[in-house]
């Protein structure tokens, strides 16, 4: 039985607490010029505020590791020595408040060059900044473009690109990386047979539909240090099995497990456990706790640590969810959008001492209301 606020040690790195902040795209660093990519005092202000708010972790959101490899021109970046340089302060700031800096690094495949999302969400042609985006089958996500059939060849240069992010991450002094194999960006839609229709050893069985991912992991773990740990985020299902009115064969839970045991094989560390993304008209049942089973499922029967997300919004929930083994952690999202300093207040709210910035500490602890 874990508790919400005891510490989990994953190989040499100890993380204070179990609340961790969930990455999330700001689409806020700039789209040309030698600062396309760098983090902004935006990012850091945003990042560091959440640490300082009391979260154990906190995860920069989907970082390209290289620039076709981007949801928007607005995205973070990892594949230069400027943008390592900016990342450096990104991680400090975070370890200064007591939290553990981590990176989420990604590349958005099909579903790549598109505007910032509270705008259209719209494809970004190449007259306006944008690319041709890249895919394992020329199978487009619906409303944009078909997207290039990657090669072999680039298939290999992309590995290598990840590690190479992976490389400059460590370096920039972050303690977690995670791998981004969901919602639909390129792992997750070589792992789906809707989107991976590939006739090579990178499509077709289950095998070869999750090589890429393998590699990808492989690649990273190799440059990334031996004493801290790698994350992999997987959406657990496409959403399309549990419908029974769709017939498309989609990525299942069952998958998921399978994958779970092969990552933790190849030294993956925890898996950070989402859903859906890979198709836009997938019914899902989104309710609290709609996605924890499938965290729970992976941690019992792969064997490997697990974060649950989705809708968990109460301390007293996010407190069962760890005592009921369902998950190791809890990674929060919009709830730390809406409140930064939920965890300290989730804290108090389940009898414990919140770790307050000596700063804020002094007052708050001493005059409650």
């Amino acid at each position: 039985m874990s508790s919400l606020f005891a510490p989990l040690k994953l190989r040499d790195l100890e993380i204070p607490n179990r609340v961790w902040m969930a990455p999330m795209c700001m689409y806020s660093a700039a789209s040309e010029g030698p600062e396309t990519g760098v983090p902004t005092d935006f990012h850091l202000t945003h990042l560091a505020s959440r640490a300082a708010g009391g979260a154990g972790l906190v995860m920069v959101e989907a970082t390209g590791v290289r620039p076709d490899g981007r949801i928007s021109l607005w995205d973070l970046g990892l594949w230069n020595d400027r943008q390592q340089e900016s990342f450096s302060r990104v991680a400090a700031a975070i370890r200064s408040h007591g939290a553990v800096p981590a990176i989420q690094l990604a590349h958005a495949g099909r579903k790549a060059s598109t505007d910032k999302a509270w705008l259209s969400d719209s494809y970004m042609t190449q007259g306006v900044g944008g690319w041709q985006a890249v895919a394992p089958s020329a199978e487009p996500f619906e409303g944009l473009p078909i997207p290039q059939e990657l090669s072999v060849k680039e298939i290999a240069q992309l590995v290598a690109d990840f590690a190479d992010s992976a490389k400059r991450a460590a370096k920039a002094g972050f303690e977690v990386v995670e791998v981004h194999g969901a919602h639909g960006y390129l792992i997750h839609s070589f792992l789906s047979p809707v989107s991976n229709q590939r006739t090579d050893s990178y499509g077709g069985s289950f095998e070869n539909r999750i090589r890429f991912a393998l590699e990808v992991v492989d690649a990273v773990r190799a440059v990334w240090p031996e004493d801290l740990p790698v994350f992999f985020r997987v959406s657990a299902t496409d959403w399309l099995t549990e419908n029974e009115d769709d017939f498309r064969e989609g990525w299942t839970s069952e998958d998921t497990v399978r994958l779970a045991k092969e990552l933790h094989a190849h030294g993956v560390d925890f898996l950070d456990v989402s859903t859906g993304g890979l198709v836009r008209d997938a019914r899902i049942p989104a309710g609290p706790n709609y996605q924890v089973p499938f965290a729970a499922q992976a941690r019992d029967q792969a064997g490997i640590p697990t974060g649950a997300v989705g809708l968990i919004t109460d301390a007293h929930q996010a407190q069962e969810i760890l005592t009921e083994g369902q998950a190791d952690a809890v990674f929060l999202g919009r709830e730390l959008l809406r409140n930064p300093y939920w965890p300290q207040q989730a804290a108090d709210a389940l009898g414990l001492e919140p770790r307050w910035p000596d700063q804020y500490g002094y007052v708050v602890q001493r005059r409650k209301h």
